[in-house]
């Protein structure tokens, strides 16, 4: 199949359905997930020739369950940063525009589905990289609760923000997919409604988002307002440091010509860091996990944009407020999806975030269940 967008990485020309609940559904996997005899590259040179000698747990699960794996999927170099416009692998481009962002670090997830190129894939969330995608593209995203999935098979950024996902172009693929490979608990709590944040965390955003998000609380049962005790760029920030601390370890012997200036860049913030500082950040981290597990446990679901603005070009920076909203999810460990919400005015998606409890994933599909048909957003791409 021909692949105009860089999605794919590397393809597995023997791949093939098996029998059992996702047979024949064929599927692609992020770069720093393995897959058997595949290269499993993470997005770098450094692993460029790498070979996976088993497949990661998931994709073990989606393979005994029928899938087909049909290769593994372009991403940003170590799963950091926020364009997958990779150095070396080069740029995926947005399915709905040429020459525009899929989103990161699982772009090639996110621009496979979008494409038809497959029914579903993997990524992997660390601060929002399948949910910022899957707005960028138009396609759902889910990251399950950090104990409800393994992680065997990753090649980790940061352990403790980790979490394998599935990306798909309808709720019902998604959860298909997302049964398999994580649990799935049955509660119901957040299938009624949700609350957003006390003015949305300080983060600002474009008026096509605001819109989006508008039509997407008036969905749902609207339980109003809960507040946070820190502006969630504040938040952001102590994440990507903490981020940033520990994969400046994990590549400190490596060969820094196979890292790229851009990565080396983002990884010289965290050793950066002062102690001082390290520890509000950590305090920061600590006390978001608490009040986001807090609201969740009254409220039944947080529903927020899922990324300040949609898909901008390339060759544009990437704005520093773009995962100010996912990395909540992230922080305290909890599910979250995303799903298509509108349009902005020149024609590109938008997405909104539901964020649950652990335990009540049912029902925080259902509660996106209610607001997808509510809004009818999802439209397909042009090709």
């Amino acid at each position: 199949m021909l692949d105009p967008y860089n999605a794919f990485a590397d393809r597995d020309s023997a791949a093939q359905a098996g029998e059992g609940a996702l047979a024949g559904v064929t599927l692609g996997i992020k770069a720093n997930i393995a897959v058997n005899g595949l290269p499993w590259s993470a997005g770098c040179e450094l692993y460029r020739n790498r070979i996976a000698e088993r497949d990661a747990r998931a994709v073990a699960q989606l393979r005994d369950a029928g899938a087909v794996i049909l290769g593994t999927l372009n991403m940003e170099e170590a799963a950091l940063g926020a364009k997958t416009d990779n150095p070396w692998f080069g740029p995926v481009q947005n399915p709905h525009r040429a020459g525009y962002t899929p989103g990161g670090s699982s772009g090639g997830s996110a621009a496979a589905v979008a494409a038809g190129l497959c029914d579903a894939s993997l990524g992997t969330d660390t601060m929002g990289s399948v949910r910022i995608p899957a707005a960028y593209c138009g396609v759902y995203g889910f990251k399950p609760a950090h104990a409800a999935i393994s992680q065997d098979g990753l090649e980790l950024a940061e352990p403790s923000l980790d979490t394998i996902g599935p990306l798909a172009r309808s709720l019902t693929m998604l959860e298909r997919v997302a049964r398999i490979i994580s649990q799935f608990g049955e509660g119901s709590d957040a299938a009624e409604g949700a609350v957003s944040i006390a003015g949305l965390g300080g983060v600002a955003c474009s008026p096509d988002v605001l819109t989006a998000f508008t039509a997407a609380r008036a969905a749902c049962t609207d339980r109003g307002e809960a507040a946070l005790s820190h502006p969630l760029s504040r938040v952001r920030f102590a994440g990507f440091i903490k981020t940033a601390r520990a994969m400046a370890a994990h590549f400190a012997d490596a060969d820094q010509a196979k890292l790229s200036p851009v990565l080396k860049k983002l990884l010289s913030y965290g050793p950066a860091r002062s102690d001082a500082d390290w520890l509000e950040d950590q305090r920061i981290l600590g006390a978001t996990a608490a009040e986001a597990s807090a609201i969740v446990s009254a409220h039944g679901a947080i529903i927020l944009p899922t990324a300040p603005q949609s898909a901008f070009p390339h060759s544009q920076p990437a704005p520093a407020n773009q995962a100010d909203f996912t990395c909540i999810a992230n922080i305290a460990g909890l599910p979250a999806i995303s799903i298509p919400a509108g349009r902005s005015a020149d024609g590109l998606p938008i997405g909104v975030q539901l964020i649950g409890a652990e335990g009540q994933e049912a029902g925080l599909f259902a509660l996106a269940s209610r607001i997808d048909t509510a809004l009818n957003a999802y439209f397909p791409t042009a090709s």
